[in-house]
């Protein structure tokens, strides 16, 4: 027998799929799962905040493999689970067609001035023009990032008749390479984030990257907080240096009361929801977890993996 330490709240999701090779232990709280944690071969600890998770993840001294539903695991002592030789799939792709739709739609609401439509709305005023004048049609996106989440934006947006040019490592199939895309930053009238946060990413956009950018051009970052340099970023937007950001994340979260990015009226700050705005999400990591048990009893590599190195 194997023994799985679980969340109780995707029981109902997999208990009655698990094998019988498998013993699971439910737990509901951070501290039955620290209490169980030592007996974890398999171990699946979600929990909202990372604080609860890491504490239980180094008390699973015996953890062989964790799964979770969170595409992001930075977070994570991951040289730790490095160390233990554990194995870890991560939510990669789970939240991929739900963040790509909520990319298409601040763009949208951006390019037509839905914002304003709405406050109209809310003062029950009839407006006689757009406050967005803006076409996606026919402007230029540097997309960062060609994950799951990358491919599915790419497609999307080349629907809208947007060229999309990524960055890759190789630079092939007509794209930039990560020692050229700086120099090209005047060239787009979009920036969209979707890459992972590591050290080679953390502050990829800061002053001097914001500064080559059109005053025009919008940033989208459904990444990381970290990935942009939040103070760079406000004076960029307070002097006008670029049009708009908008920004599913930041840094921290949550955003403190009093910080600027809330009133600024060219930021549009949307509370990291980007992969809550869907319904499918536990389900489709419960079905992506029962078929990795039957690769993991075989096995087979269970996917997807993190390179724990690379820390994504």
């Amino acid at each position: 027998m194997t023994t799985a330490v679980l969340s109780s709240l995707i029981r109902p999701l997999v208990e009655a799929r698990l094998p019988d090779w498998v013993e699971p232990l439910w737990f509901m709280s951070k501290e039955e799962a620290i209490e169980l944690a030592p007996w974890a071969e398999i171990g699946w600890f979600d929990f909202n905040q990372p604080g609860p998770m890491c504490e239980v993840v180094t008390a699973a001294t015996n953890l062989k493999w964790l799964n979770s539903i969170y595409a992001g695991l930075d977070f994570l002592p991951l040289d730790l689970l490095n160390e233990r030789g554990t194995i870890v799939t991560n939510g990669a792709g789970i939240n991929a067609i739900t963040i790509a739709e909520y990319v298409v739609m601040l763009m949208l609401a951006h390019a037509k001035g839905y914002r304003e439509v709405v406050r109209a709305q809310d003062r029950h005023e009839w407006l006689q023009d757009s406050p967005g004048k803006r076409e996606l049609a026919g402007e230029r996106v540097l997309l960062q990032g060609l994950g799951a989440i990358g491919k599915l934006v790419k497609t999307r947006l080349e629907a809208f008749d947007m060229e999309v040019v990524p960055v890759r490592r190789s630079g092939a199939d007509g794209a930039l390479g990560p020692d050229e895309w700086r120099g090209k930053l005047s060239e787009f009238d979009w920036v969209v984030l979707a890459v992972p946060s590591t050290p080679d990413t953390h502050h990829m956009i800061g002053a001097d990257e914001l500064a080559a950018m059109k005053s025009n051009a919008v940033l989208v970052n459904v990444s990381r907080g970290d990935v942009v340099d939040q103070a760079a970023l406000v004076d960029a937007l307070e002097a006008k240096g670029i049009e708009a950001a908008m920004l599913d994340v930041t840094e921290p979260e949550p955003l403190p009361e009093n910080h600027p990015l809330w009133s600024l009226d060219n930021a549009q700050v949307t509370m990291h929801l980007s992969g809550r705005a869907q319904t499918g999400m536990f389900q489709r990591s419960a079905d992506r977890f029962i078929e990795n048990l039957g690769k993991w009893h075989a096995g087979e590599r269970v996917e997807p993996q993190m390179d724990l190195s690379l820390g994504y």
